[in-house]
């Protein structure tokens, strides 16, 4: 179904430094890299999270609404996800915690503004 997701950035550099540290942390690495274009996965072939410069060379928003779901494979890993986008400069959207029944979630934008959540379920 998802091959992968894409967020935009209108400055790729520091997007791109922010991504590769965050998604680091829980073994993605680059899968594709262009000038305008990444992409980051583990491994290749399972789902993905891109960023790219806007094709049309507008300004990249932010969609209301849309958000990016990280899952990880306990709680301490969403806990040390949320940590490093906080120590790479991430706003807080929501510490984490349980969210109802075997659902626990940290929500952080990027520095961007795009909408992410690392999630554990169990």
């Amino acid at each position: 179904m998802i091959g992968y997701v894409t967020l935009g950035t209108n400055d790729i550099v520091r997007a791109a430094a922010f991504y590769d540290s965050l998604l680091g942390e829980v073994g993605a690495t680059r899968l594709m890299d262009t000038e305008t274009f990444i992409v980051w996965a583990k491994p290749a072939g399972l789902p993905g999270l891109s960023i790219t410069k806007p094709f049309d060379e507008n300004s990249a928003t932010v969609g209301n609404g849309v958000m990016v779901a990280l899952a990880v494979e306990s709680k301490e890993e969403v806990d040390a996800l949320y940590r490093k986008a906080m120590e790479l400069g991430a706003r807080d959207e929501g510490e984490p915690g349980p969210r109802g029944d075997n659902f626990y979630a940290g929500y952080f934008r990027d520095l961007d503004g795009n909408k992410l959540n690392a999630y554990f379920m169990g």
